[in-house]
């Protein structure tokens, strides 16, 4: 009977052992445990697929110096990160895989350097390297709902990471229009199309994007529910730079309109206070913008509402517009009135009155149109700029906001931040969809950046276009 008891207990044993040995070896190693502790300290934070048979990224030759660099580079693997500290100032970070073992611990740290568990983290200057490692003293690697999701993302592929000072920092006089976008992720995967061109120097083809964003900022939110995937829109028609659609105003204005120097004069000199403001985000809207070849502005700039059953409290708010616009010194050209009409309405036999306000000169600067609406209500349109040619009622999903744009036109016009990466404002068009549903903080991104041919030997820079 001792023997039995002595061999049972010697089975237990080895099951106590071997178990969580099992375990161990059947469950991954996590991936970059590091990144937990760095991602509440970064403004912006990329990663990028490490390929020794590319050229050194400058970044690297940068923190590394030259040699180092290129020896780092070739035995490389997986991923690498490069972040902007919280505030935002300064250069990048280089963050890259840390070989574990004795050996790796007793190697000198390059200049400028500190490792964070199982990373190397290299910073720009003394300053910024004292800054990280005093807020990491601090920092928990515990990350929950929509941080733990964008993570994983900059763990397993090619991803960025933006929080509300690296969305400002990079989108600059626009971030108060993405406030319900302010904390967020992507994930970039190659389309179909893309191809590397004189031995991967150069990128051309396109970028599939999917990822979530959020208005707010620590909200354990859960992750949206399963689309329906990204189908892709038709081009936008020659000459049109932009376009955004989609059920209401409100989330791209909301951070505008809560500066009280933006409303002040809305209510004094056009009209627009707290009654109106709210039927203006309340209503599916298209807003466009197009190119202007020649004349006395670079872009005209449309704005169009399905007004449904508020025609008449827009035809006061217009009246009232007319009229401030008048007293400013504007001009108003004859009004005409085009035909149009509903269903149920006298159809075609119905007028659609039209209003155009000028300079002394004769230049048209805006005006709006009431357009026809087949088988509905008719639709607003508000223009500046010149006159739209062959305006004609939008068809809006009601679900989800729409981005369609040519990043490289509104480069040339100057119309696009200048702290997007290069890679951005060159492509040649961006497709962003986002759907919500309305009261919910969470928004679900798809899309698709067609790129222009661009040097990719270096990734593309972050805050404030470094």
């Amino acid at each position: 009977m001792p023997r039995l008891q002595l061999r049972a207990t010697a089975l237990v044993t080895a099951l106590l052992l071997l178990g969580p040995a099992l375990v161990l070896w059947r469950l991954p190693r996590p991936k970059a445990q590091g990144l937990a502790r760095l991602l509440s300290e970064t403004a912006l934070i990329q990663s990028f697929a490490a390929n020794p048979l590319r050229p050194v990224p400058s970044l690297w030759q940068q923190r590394l110096g030259p040699s180092q660099a290129l020896r780092q580079w070739q035995r490389q693997g997986g991923l690498w990160w490069q972040f902007w500290g919280r505030d935002g100032d300064g250069g990048a970070f280089l963050a890259i895989a840390d070989r574990p073992g004795p050996a790796a611990a007793a190697t000198p740290l390059p200049p400028n350097a500190l490792r964070v568990d199982d990373l190397l983290v290299l910073a720009p200057d003394p300053l910024s390297l004292r800054q990280l490692s005093d807020q990491l003293k601090s920092s928990s690697r515990q990350r929950q709902g929509l941080e733990r999701r964008c993570l994983e993302r900059l763990q397993q592929g090619q991803a960025v990471y933006w929080s509300p000072l690296g969305l400002a920092a990079i989108t600059g006089p626009v971030a108060p229009l993405l406030q319900h976008l302010r904390q967020g992720c992507l994930s970039l995967s190659t389309g179909a199309g893309a191809t590397a061109l004189r031995g991967g120097t150069d990128l051309r083809g396109a970028l599939a994007l999917q990822g979530e964003a959020t208005a707010f900022t620590g909200l354990l939110v859960e992750p949206p529910r399963a689309g329906q995937g990204f189908a892709r829109a038709v081009p936008l028609p020659p000459g049109m730079a932009l376009e955004l659609s989609g059920p209401r105003l409100e989330p791209w204005l909301q951070g505008l309109l809560s500066r009280q120097l933006i409303r002040e004069p809305l209510a004094a000199r056009y009209g627009f206070a707290d009654r109106e403001l709210k039927l203006l985000q309340s209503i599916p809207f298209q807003l466009r913008l197009r190119r202007i070849a020649s004349g006395a502005f670079q872009a005209g700039l449309e704005l169009q509402f399905m007004v449904g059953s508020e025609r008449q409290a827009w035809a006061k708010l217009l009246d009232h517009l007319r009229q401030s616009l008048l007293d400013a010194g504007l001009q108003e050209t004859p009004a005409r009135l085009e035909a149009g009409g509903a269903a149920g309405t006298g159809g075609s036999n119905r007028r659609l009155p039209t209003a155009s306000f000028s300079r002394e000169d004769g230049q048209v600067v805006g005006g709006w149109r009431w357009l026809a609406s087949p088988g509905g209500d008719p639709q607003l349109l508000l223009f500046l700029g010149t006159e739209p040619i062959a305006p004609a009622a939008a068809r809006i999903v009601p679900d989800r906001f729409q981005l369609r744009l040519r990043p490289s036109e509104l480069d040339k016009l100057s119309l696009i931040p200048e702290g997007l990466p290069l890679l951005v404002r060159r492509a040649t068009s961006l497709e962003l969809v986002a759907t919500a549903t309305k009261g919910q903080p969470l928004s679900q991104l798809t899309g698709r950046l067609q790129l222009a041919a661009l040097a990719a030997d270096r990734p593309q820079t972050g805050p404030q276009n470094r």
